[in-house]
């Protein structure tokens, strides 16, 4: 199991409102994620913006491309890229860029 961390920047402006979002994330949102290989998937929020995801999966990049093709990732992207800094015209899901693990205590 391939163990995956990345980082993302939440417009300080839209916290609130990104909280709200994922409190209730679209069921169907979740069943795509779950049947794509995306496993113990978390995401946290510091104070200024700083967003931390945390997911599990047999292969990442396979896992991002089953996403890629369904129809509710399209619109849930869509709807969220507003929330983001820094995309440089990337989708939230393309912009999260793996952090190199360099400990872990199993």
């Amino acid at each position: 199991m391939q163990r995956v961390c990345f980082l993302l920047k939440v417009r300080q402006d839209r916290l609130d409102e990104y909280r709200e979002r994922h409190a209730a994330v679209w069921p169907e949102m979740l069943d795509a994620l779950s049947a794509t290989g995306w496993h113990n998937y978390s995401l946290f929020l510091r104070e200024d913006g700083l967003l931390v995801g945390y997911l599990e999966t047999e292969d990442f990049a396979a896992a991002q491309a089953a996403m890629a093709e369904t129809d509710v990732n399209a619109r849930w992207q869509a709807e969220m890229a507003e929330f983001f800094e820094a995309l440089d015209g990337a989708k939230p899901d393309e912009a999260m860029k793996p952090l190199t693990e360099v400990f872990h205590l199993a």
